[in-house]
């Protein structure tokens, strides 16, 4: 199925865009290789200089043009889908449902997008474990956030930020009753991160195991239509 494009962010000005999260941490390493250089540290300096760097490059966020297409989701994160199944319980939302599975690495985009228009019904946050976030036990065990949405055709999903061994630190910005947009930013994991999307038992899969998707950009399915 081909889909145009519509642009959902505000259009940069910077070559290399920023999340607000991630200013702290670069003025810490920015600070910490000003004293180092300052003192005449030079291997200290020249690591601090390639932290700064790195940091910034993991902070990246690059604006992203939608998919226009009626019932359509898109990934929320980009990275690698190690895993695509069907369940007979959907842990968030009663019934059965489609699981996909999303691993992201610490060179991916670290910015999470809103799979679907719609509004959003409930956030749950569960502490808990920090398992590799590409292995199954980490979906459930590990501390997650997740957020279920009623699309503008009113079919629930439920997308699900999950920390991972070395990301610790989950940030979501929506809120229940809040109106979303597909390709709409509303979070994002740092360093390293896994999320899942569960989809109604009989959306259409787009996408397989294995396969690269970009947030916001790459379609993984689409609702199905319940209109009478």
């Amino acid at each position: 199925m081909e889909n145009r494009f519509k642009r959902v962010d505000t259009p940069q000005t910077s070559a290399l865009p920023i999340a607000e999260a991630g200013y702290p941490f670069i003025f810490a390493a920015a600070f910490a290789t000003l004293v180092f250089a300052l003192l005449d540290i030079l291997v200290p300096a020249l690591a601090g200089l390639a932290a700064v760097f790195f940091i910034a490059f993991f902070f990246r966020d690059p604006e992203r043009f939608v998919p226009d297409a009626a019932g359509v989701v898109v990934s929320p994160a980009d990275g690698r889908v190690v895993k695509t199944e069907q369940l007979e319980d959907n842990p968030y939302i009663e019934g059965p449902c489609i699981k996909i599975g999303i691993f992201m690495t610490i060179f991916d985009v670290h910015v999470n997008r809103v799979p679907c228009s719609g509004r959003v019904e409930e956030t749950r946050y569960q502490p808990g474990r920090f398992h590799s976030a590409g292995s199954d036990a980490a979906s459930l065990k590990n501390e997650h956030q997740a957020i279920v949405l009623a699309s503008d055709s009113e079919v629930r999903l439920c997308f699900v930020q999950v920390a991972g061994l070395i990301a610790r630190r989950i940030i979501c910005w929506v809120k229940p009753g809040d109106c979303v947009n597909a390709g709409e930013r509303f979070g994002m994991i740092c360093f390293g991160s896994r999320l899942d999307v569960y989809l109604p038992h009989d959306a259409t899969l787009q996408v397989h195991k294995g396969e690269k998707v970009k947030a916001g950009r790459s379609v993984l399915g689409y609702l199905p239509d319940r209109g009478e």
